[in-house]
This record gives C-alpha cells, structure tokens and sequence, in this order.
C-alpha cells in the first residue's frame, strides 16, 4: 500500500458535484471526480478513456486553509431553445460558485504503487495544463510535490505531511479537517466516476470526516 500526496491551492477553486442546468455549485473540499480528471490531464488520458484503475484509488482530503465561498455569474446570448434554434433575444444568467483562497492536502492511496509513481511524475510534467476544477481556476502553488510519494497509509501520510500554509488561528495545534474516503459509512458523495468521463457517470462513495493534528512547519 502507498499513498501519493498533492497539493491544491491556489486564488480560486471550484469542485462541483450536483451542478445542474444554468448554476454551477461547489462543494467546500475538492471532489474525487475533480482530483481525477486533474490526474487524467497530467497524464495525458483522453476523456474516452477508462478510468477505473484511478477510480479505484481511496482519496482522502486535509483542509489546511478553508477557502470563502463566493458567488458570480455568466451571462450568455444565442442559447438553443426547444425548437433547436438560438434566440438571440434571450440572455441566460448562470451562477457560478467557488472558493476562494483555499488550500487542501489530498492523498491518493491504492495497492498499485507503480501507478501512483506514474502519476507523481505526471504531475511533475503533466500532459495537459492542470486546473482547479474549471479551467481558468490554475493552482497558484505547484500540484507536484518532491515527497508527496510515501509508503505510509492514506492516514498516516496525512497526519505526518507539514501544513501547506499559514494558519489561520494563533495557535499552530489548531486541528485540522479531514475527509477520508471509507468502503461502508459517512456521509454520501455522488463523485464517484463509473464510467469514462466523456460519458458523466458517477456513483456514490462514503466519506467520513474527522479531524488531524497535522505538523506545526509550514511547507514552503
């Protein structure tokens, strides 16, 4: 068992689950069909492409710094209508959810220790450009980090990595949140991938949450 660990900060991030039509919604930690379609573009791997391999990996999420959540909109003209024509006349509004200044420790943990190598080295020189949920939302701090591979359990690696940034209360012993993944309670999230993600398909996975006394040296 080995456990890979990323990091996902930046200005803006937005991690989606249950958007649906014109509002796009986000959840406040990053979700697993985010995190893998990151992995997918540092890879290199199509939309058409299976993904069960990586779908199969156990993530878990430390919350270093909780992200505010903000709101705006998009404005759109020419929208297709029932009829299949665009009328021009119409201006659709779309809500549009992130966080702002957020930064998270995410953990992959799978028995495959060759693919989480590969995906260490992807991230290092990814394929693709890597976003933070939507494509303009770019990470302000790399993704790749040197010793993000471990041999340590998705807990444990967690647990032992230094805080990803400045804390937010005085006292450094301050815990922080976690969200682990777990094969039979927690609350349920719809962010499972079943299928290539061409198709949108996605199940339900359990996630638990607790919280970490993680290490008081801020990771430069």
């Amino acid at each position: 068992m080995a456990t890979l660990l990323m990091r996902l900060q930046g200005p803006l991030q937005s991690w989606g689950t249950t958007s649906r039509f014109d509002e796009r919604d986000t959840q406040l930690e990053p979700s697993k069909s985010g995190v893998l379609g990151l992995v997918c573009a540092a890879l290199g791997r199509d939309r058409s492409e299976p993904l069960a391999d990586l779908a199969a990996l156990r993530m878990g999420v430390r919350v270093d710094r909780e992200g505010v959540p903000m709101r705006d909109y998009q404005t759109a003209t020419g929208v297709l209508i029932a009829t299949g024509k665009a009328d021009l006349r119409r201006t659709v509004v779309s809500p549009r959810f992130y966080l702002a200044d957020a930064a998270f420790l995410v953990g992959l943990e799978g028995e495959d220790e060759g693919l989480l190598a590969r995906i260490h080295h992807a991230l290092r020189a990814p394929v693709w450009p890597l976003a933070l949920g939507r494509k303009s939302f770019v990470p302000g701090m790399p993704v790749w980090l040197a010793d993000g591979l471990s041999t340590l359990s998705l807990e444990q690696a967690l647990a032992a990595y230094p805080c990803l940034a400045a804390p937010q209360w005085a006292d450094r012993q301050q815990p922080l949140r976690c969200l682990l993944e777990d094969e039979q309670e927690g609350a349920i999230r719809l962010d499972q991938p079943v299928a290539p993600f061409a198709e949108r398909r996605f199940g339900p996975r359990f996630v638990k949450s607790g919280v970490l006394h993680a290490s008081d040296q801020t990771d430069a």
